[in-house]
């Protein structure tokens, strides 16, 4: 049997009746007199709660006070009790310690991760400030000239709000036939044609590159890494974008968000928000630092790098759809762009200054459009639709030229090949 306290056998032993533990008479008597509790249980405890236990004992000395060394051996006794009471006090509080400290540690490790959530809102608050701004500057010059139009569109000369019975969808209708009159203009098909032209006859002339993967070599491909750009609580990329001169990559997502990301450097250049539902559609406007995304809130916006290529601010956000934005595709002039809704129409837009030339509807469709896609020299416009259909469409005149069947399924994509005598579907 050994002491509760000091662990060794005891000299005179007797036994706690509040917790059955076993000490040496004198530690257990001396740690009552300097706290009045038991040293491991922490109860209180008395001399009256000890009980004796009776076992053999060795032969004592003759008293401690007949030589020096056994007065020496009693101070040393005392000194070891001391330091043993003291050693079980000073290993307690070291435990009490640690657990006050882990305790601490998971807090301040909680209030950490609170504070970062609320500083990564203000700063999603302040960009959305700063982009709503941004958008009210840009929308209040542009809104004078369509109410003009949409006023001299009008038959009697007045202005839609001048009409008593005219109500605010009217005057929204109106407004939007107004931009549409705009139309593409013999200069734009004039500059569209000079660009088949020359892409045309650098296109005859051009070699199939000998630095072409073969089908064996991708077949050889395999996976150098992955990285989570966009919102684990909305986890999903629904559209990618590779910028043809910069390592960059472009991606949309479910969580109504688009993130740049340099390759290279293996990091996230910016993330754009702004979006209210999940983004369907990227695209890279090369040589310009400008971007497009689509969505499914019903809008198209453009982007355009910062100065300080810290990240891209809103220049426009185009409302001209009523229904889901599900693809963009930019012409090869670089000047302008096509937008495709599941509201069956597809519009045509300036780049520069966000107008919708034109809105092109084909109300013969079921679902709308899935899918589009530019001819690589500009005149010649590609649709996918949720009907397996892909139609053809003559830019200059809007016209649908061809259409194409065989899927049983949704067109989901569409692509033209690098030299434009092939289309491919999925």
């Amino acid at each position: 049997m050994f002491c509760a306290i000091s662990g060794v056998t005891p000299e005179d032993p007797v036994v706690s009746v509040k917790s059955g533990l076993l000490f040496e008479r004198r530690l257990i008597e001396k740690a009552i007199a300097e706290t009045g509790s038991c040293p491991v249980t922490g109860e209180t405890l008395t001399a009256d709660d000890l009980v004796s236990v009776k076992t053999n004992k060795a032969v004592k000395p003759r008293p401690l006070q007949a030589a020096s060394i056994p007065g020496m051996l009693t101070l040393f006794q005392n000194e070891w009790d001391a330091v043993a009471l003291r050693d079980f006090a000073l290993e307690k509080q070291l435990n009490t310690a640690r657990e006050e400290l882990s305790h601490a540690l998971y807090q301040s490790d909680a209030a950490c991760r609170v504070i970062a959530r609320l500083i990564r809102e203000r700063d999603e608050a302040r960009l959305l400030l700063a982009q709503a701004e941004q958008q009210m500057r840009t929308a209040a010059p542009q809104g004078a000239p369509h109410a003009a139009a949409a006023a001299a569109a009008m038959p009697n000369g007045k202005r839609a709000g001048d009409e008593g019975g005219v109500e605010g969808e009217d005057e929204a209708r109106s407004v939007k036939r107004a931009k549409q009159q705009a139309g593409i203009t013999d200069g734009i098909i004039a500059e569209m044609t000079a660009c088949n032209a020359k892409l045309s006859s650098q296109r005859k002339k051009r070699q199939i590159s000998s630095s072409l993967a073969t089908p064996d070599a991708l077949e050889k491909y395999t996976q150098l890494s992955s990285q989570p750009l966009h919102k684990t609580t909305k986890p999903g990329i629904l559209a990618v974008d590779i910028h043809p001169e910069q390592n960059r990559i472009l991606t949309g997502g479910v969580d109504a968000t688009a993130v740049v990301f340099a390759r290279d450097a293996g990091q996230i250049v910016a993330t754009l928000t702004g979006h209210t539902k999940r983004v369907c559609a990227v695209k890279f406007v090369a040589p310009h630092d400008l971007l497009l995304t689509a969505s499914a809130d019903k809008t198209v916006r453009v982007w355009r790098g910062n100065e300080d290529a810290s990240g891209y601010e809103c220049q426009h956000v185009l409302k001209e759809h009523t229904g889901e934005v599900r693809a963009v595709t930019v012409h090869a002039t670089k000047k302008y762009f096509v937008s495709a809704s599941a509201d069956k129409t597809w519009a045509f837009f300036d780049l520069a200054t966000g107008a919708c030339l034109t809105q092109v509807a084909d109300e013969s469709l079921a679902e709308g459009y899935t899918s589009a896609s530019f001819h690589p020299d500009g005149l010649i416009l590609g649709t996918g639709t949720a009907e397996s259909l892909v139609r053809i469409w003559d830019v200059k005149t809007q016209a649908n030229v061809a259409k194409f069947e065989g899927h049983s399924g949704p067109i989901t994509a569409i692509s033209f090949s690098e030299n434009g005598y092939f289309l491919a579907l999925l």
